[in-house]
């Protein structure tokens, strides 16, 4: 496995290179061009300039999280095609630049849902946290105003100003977009795809929908075992696979996520692990990466993951603010380090035993 840490690039992360280079083990980062739009298409020197920046401090680009996918081939509208050829002009030049690897999801509308992003934990600490009950009772447009008043003036992967500023106009385009609709979609456009992801050696990584229900009605299609055992069998290249995120699987305590695990050998390409705590029916908090501090069995996880050969990427995810940090919610600095540190030592155990 491959200790890597998620870094935002220059003007959106104060988390600098150098800092991250520090922590023990970890070898690469997961970036992307955060600045990009769904269906725009990547250029050469942008994305050459990000990997000399990487390479300089030491590291390496492990994987583009991500490249988003435009609302009208989720949706199967007009221009689908042209975005799908767009999307497939950019993988081009991510395979280029010596990249083999891009998380992306298929999600409605939103990539991912809280209602708080900076609930007091008893120690101090603040975490990001969702309360279905709380959900229910506000509109999109509350909830999105909820979430830029507590996200530090930073980017917010997936709530960017310019998609939230079109909200009613993407609800709109989703009205009559059930879960077969969607998976439809998802199916044609993979199936697109895949032929030149073989031909370009890049993996394709699902992410998890999060959480793992349905929010305001949107359809939601990768939600435990069985979506995404539907989904690698679309299609059999080795290229089409999984990013496996212990923490958007575990909102749902139904999901056996070691199960799931040995299930998907050989199609898990990148590891997103983190720790939860359950608070009641689609109530979570996130938490630290320590199994003793959440829901989820960290060892279990880990070890599931070193029994099926998994040797790609694995990077510590939505992590507590501590120690005063201001950062981009969920992604500081300090108990990512910390998170990255047990993970390692999970894994330095497991292969010891």
């Amino acid at each position: 496995m491959k200790l890597t840490m998620r870094w935002f690039g220059p003007g959106y992360d104060p988390v600098t290179l150098d800092k991250i280079r520090q922590v023990p083990g970890l070898k690469g980062v997961i970036t992307s061009l955060y600045g990009k739009q769904p269906g725009e298409e990547w250029k050469k020197e942008e994305l050459s300039a990000l990997k000399k920046q990487v390479e300089e401090n030491g590291l390496v680009i492990a994987g583009i999280e991500s490249v988003n996918v435009h609302d009208a081939i989720k949706t199967g509208s007009v221009g689908r095609d042209m975005y799908i050829e767009k999307y497939i002009e950019t993988l081009k030049t991510i395979s280029e630049a010596g990249i083999n690897l891009v998380c992306y999801n298929f999600m409605a509308v939103f990539d991912w849902t809280r209602s708080d992003l900076a609930k007091i934990r008893p120690d101090g600490s603040t975490v990001m946290s969702y309360d279905h009950k709380i959900i229910e009772q506000l509109s999109a447009d509350n909830m999105i105003d909820a979430m830029f008043k507590k996200a530090n003036d930073f980017l917010l992967p997936g709530w960017e100003p310019e998609r939230m500023a079109r909200i009613k106009e993407l609800f709109k385009m989703y009205h009559d977009i059930d879960e077969e609709t969607l998976f439809a979609n998802l199916e044609y456009f993979i199936k697109a795809i895949m032929p030149s992801c073989e031909k370009y050696g890049i993996k394709m990584a699902m992410h998890p929908d999060d959480p793992g229900w349905s929010v305001f009605g949107l359809p939601r299609i990768m939600k435990n075992k069985n979506d995404l055992l539907r989904l690698v069998k679309i299609s059999d290249s080795p290229c089409n696979g999984i990013t496996l995120c212990s923490g958007s699987l575990g909102t749902n305590p139904d999901n056996d996520i070691p199960d799931i695990i040995r299930n998907l050998k050989g199609r898990i390409h990148f590891a997103h692990i983190r720790n939860v705590k359950h608070n009641g029916s689609r109530s979570f908090e996130e938490s630290a990466h320590l199994s003793d501090d959440g829901s989820l069995d960290m060892y279990e996880i880990v070890k599931a993951l070193f029994d099926i050969g998994f040797d790609g990427p694995l990077r510590p995810d939505h992590g507590r603010c501590i120690w005063g940090e201001v950062s981009v919610p969920g992604y500081g600095l300090f108990d990512r380090a910390i998170g990255l540190s047990y993970l390692s030592g999970l894994l330095e155990a497991i292969k010891k035993n």
